[in-house]
């Protein structure tokens, strides 16, 4: 077929019907005929997306971007390729420019909401994520995704309401009823246990039904008191989200033994970027990671960046490798031998234009730790903070969080055990960064900070170099947008309800005990009544 509108009405065609190898070679075929074509590069761009070639997908985006710079769904399926790829300040420029063009139709709203949530600017992703609902206020995805936006600036009864809204709408939004659980502390007389029970109940209930449903009961019986349910709960719901997955603890046992066997046991010279601006927050997930960041961030010199997987995503593209892993035993060899100054300088460029409105900012990536001899030569005047907890309380913490189901990061959360062994693993790579790093990274224990909340704060700052403030002690007064797991904990002031909470687990927690003492963990001397 040669005849060029032919071939687009077939091109179309394809592209309503979701038929992506066809739309794509549809397009490849047209394009010759029609090089400049706006809406024929968008659908090659929006076909290569789908099937994830990358590089295609960004560059016919592009294209039709710069030959039609006024249309909102070229702008916003580019800003989600670039959000794909971590291009992050790209694609915050290019959601900006489709938002100023005022989308009126629910889906580009809702991906630019999606899109904003991911280069952490929760503010925006409201305003996008209100306008799909305000359009189609019957999607019950629009309505949780707004509540997540809520959540994250504050807005927790607001929040609320979305997430009944979502599930008055679609009760099989599964998802939605772990997040309801999660936001405010249950009682007896007033939980959502029954109807998550009758939920489990139904017949054919798939994993992701199993794994969000008993993790919400999990939640729900522990704030109840009911402990040995609960924790029969998360167990389910944890192993209903683990299948399939193939994870070995092995393969992270490679990867911290090839880490620590990548740095000599000398101090690594200072020959980064001179950049003093970041502050990186580190340690196992659960450990109080977003309690310090919200003390710090308290300080007006001191902005919020978020979770930033961008140290992890600049060194893997600065190693050439084109593994799928963003850390992986390629990643490593491909990084030796780097320009650390241009490393440095690339990795602060890439947080812009979020940061650089103030003299510092906190990069609250828990699993940074994995990464921190790379940071001490690319910025050695930023700042390492590491958190240390309970070693029971972390792997207890980690065991009944559901972190993304599809992350390889935390494929030992899924089993108990394996998350002891991978806490072993984390303890043996921060002694190994103390030695080869003296004086690098300040460990903060999470146990004393509570206790002595106004001595740690000033610890934290005078290890910052940043001057005292009073409110770095109310931090819970922090209007600062957060999207953690203790979204709803921090906006409270600092309370000592979570501290040895393994004690009330304490008959289900014997093997994970031996495991941490046997591989010489100083496990709390009181734990099993000894």
């Amino acid at each position: 077929m040669s005849d060029p509108a032919a071939l687009f009405a077939e091109l179309t065609a394809a592209f309503n019907q979701r038929a992506w190898p066809r739309a794509r070679a549809l397009a490849m075929q047209l394009l010759p005929m029609a090089p400049r074509h706006p809406a024929v590069h968008s659908i090659a761009g929006v076909a290569s997306m789908e099937l994830e070639q990358m590089p295609e997908a960004l560059s016919h985006l592009h294209q039709a971007a710069d030959f039609d710079p006024n249309r909102v769904d070229v702008l916003t399926q580019f800003a989600k390729a670039l959000a794909l790829v971590k291009r992050l300040p790209e694609a915050r420029d290019a959601a900006d420019r489709a938002m100023a063009l005022s989308p009126n139709d629910p889906i580009s709203l809702d991906t630019l909401g999606v899109v904003y949530t991911q280069v952490h600017a929760h503010i925006e992703a409201e305003a996008a994520f209100r306008g799909a609902v305000a359009l189609n206020p019957k999607h019950a995805p629009y309505r949780f995704n707004l509540a997540t936006a809520l959540l994250a600036t504050g807005e927790i009864d607001a929040a609320r309401d979305e997430l009944e809204a979502c599930i008055e709408i679609n009760p099989r939004y599964w998802k939605a009823h772990l997040t309801v659980a999660q936001q405010r502390l249950q009682s007896t007389a007033d939980n959502h246990i029954e109807r998550l029970q009758s939920l489990l109940s139904e017949p054919e209930t798939d994993l992701a039904a199993q794994t969000y449903l008993h993790m919400a009961l999990a939640k729900e019986y522990e704030d109840c008191e009911d402990y040995p349910a609960a924790f029969a709960h998360y167990t389910q719901g944890k192993s209903a989200a683990s299948a399939g997955r193939g994870y070995s603890i092995a393969q992270d046992e490679i990867l911290f033994a090839a880490i620590m066997a990548e740095f000599p046991s000398v101090e690594i010279a200072a020959d980064g970027c001179t950049s003093s601006e970041p502050i990186f927050v580190i340690g196992m997930p659960r450990s109080g990671t977003t309690l310090v960041e919200r003390i710090i961030s308290s300080h007006p010199d001191v902005y919020s960046a978020g979770e930033l997987v961008n140290f992890g995503l600049v060194l893997k593209r600065a190693s050439g490798t084109r593994t799928p892993l963003i850390i992986d035993l390629d990643t490593i060899q491909g990084a030796r031998g780097l320009d650390w100054a241009t490393l440095g300088e690339r990795y602060v460029s890439s947080t812009r234009p979020t940061t650089g409105q103030r003299p510092r900012f906190i990069d609250k990536l828990p699993h940074n730790f994995l990464y921190a001899g790379w940071i001490a030569r690319a910025l050695p005047n930023a700042k390492i903070i590491c958190l240390r907890r309970d070693p029971l309380d972390t792997c207890l913490g980690n065991f009944r969080q559901l972190f993304a189901p599809q992350s390889p990061t935390f494929g030992y959360s899924f089993d108990l055990l394996d998350t002891g062994r991978y806490y072993v693993l984390f303890d043996r790579l921060m002694a190994h960064w103390q030695r080869v790093l003296p004086g690098r990274i300040l460990e903060v224990q999470y146990e004393t900070l509570v206790d002595s909340q106004e001595a740690g704060t000033r610890q934290l700052l005078e290890f910052c170099q940043l001057p005292w403030d009073n409110r770095c002690l109310q931090f819970e007064r922090n209007t600062a947008p957060v999207n953690t797991a203790s979204v709803v904990q921090v906006r409270s002031p600092i309370y000592r309800s979570s501290l040895r909470r393994w004690k009330k687990y304490e008959s289900q927690l014997g093997e994970l005990y031996d495991l941490l003492s046997h591989a010489g963990i100083q496990v709390d001397v009181h734990a099993r009544g000894a």
